[in-house]
């Protein structure tokens, strides 16, 4: 029936990189290790390690990204699955990215375990990775950048209290491309974004109104809500980010 023994499917081995974007200084960062081991002992890799015969996928993705940089509570996304045979020079490893998005000055990391070094690198200074990583880290940036278009996970990378200078570098940063300031601010003009003080130019979130705004658009929308439900079976949740994706940024900007 198959082309090898049975047994054999079982002699595989499985891994979880977890890919960690991060924005200060008009850049996006990545979280890197330089690796004190062989193999590719020296370079700079995703944390990422084995994953035990006993341990669930995202459990053990949290355990790697702590014992190799002590980072705690970090909500962690699956992305891509990479498979190809050769991937690993001591045998066939299945690896599951994992990536998250997080505002750098909340948190510590720190080299541990065979991690000699953790730095922020930022991803258009990335060299030669270790492995097929440089692979990893495009396909999930790419990932980022799908859902920066789409999705208001800007102000998961954003300092709490942030400028709307900062906001429109991050995204020109992410497409490499530079906009103007005025059409900008015309596309976000429907987040509800307050000023901290007259006087400040530094703003936050209006949580509040943040989601008054998506109520308000999943009532507009009703009519199409109710057909996709019924056509496709799109879940509520899905739909109502949907809803504030739309009102947030337009695709087409970019």
């Amino acid at each position: 029936m198959y082309k090898i023994e049975f047994d054999n499917f079982f002699t595989y081995s499985f891994s979880s990189d977890c890919v960690i974007f991060g924005f200060r200084d008009g850049e996006i960062s990545v979280l890197l290790i330089k690796r004190a081991m062989e193999p590719f002992k020296d370079q700079w890799a995703i944390p990422g390690d084995l994953i035990y015969p006993d341990e669930d996928l995202l459990d053990a993705s949290k355990r790697i990204l702590f014992e190799l940089t002590q980072l705690t509570d970090i909500d962690l996304h699956q992305a891509e699955t990479f498979g190809k045979p050769n991937r690993h020079p001591q045998g066939r490893v299945i690896t599951c990215a994992h990536f998250a998005l997080l505002r750098i000055d909340d948190f510590h990391a720190e080299a541990s375990s065979w991690a000699k070094e953790v730095a922020w690198i930022p991803i258009h200074k990335v060299t030669e990775l270790a492995f097929d990583h440089n692979v990893i880290l495009n396909s999930t940036y790419d990932l980022l950048k799908q859902k920066l278009a789409i999705e208001p996970v800007c102000f998961d990378m954003l300092p709490e209290k942030f400028t709307l200078s900062e906001m429109q570098s991050l995204y020109e940063y992410a497409f490499d491309t530079v906009m103007d300031k005025a059409n900008f601010r015309k596309k976000i003009k429907s987040i509800p974004i307050k000023k901290l003080s007259e006087n400040s130019r530094m703003l936050n979130i209006d949580l509040p109104n943040y989601f008054h705004l998506i109520k308000i658009n999943l009532k507009k929308w009703s009519k199409l809500i109710i057909t996709a439900l019924k056509c496709i079976k799109i879940s509520p949740f899905i739909l109502e980010q949907y809803a504030l994706c739309i009102v947030i940024v337009n695709k087409r900007a970019y």
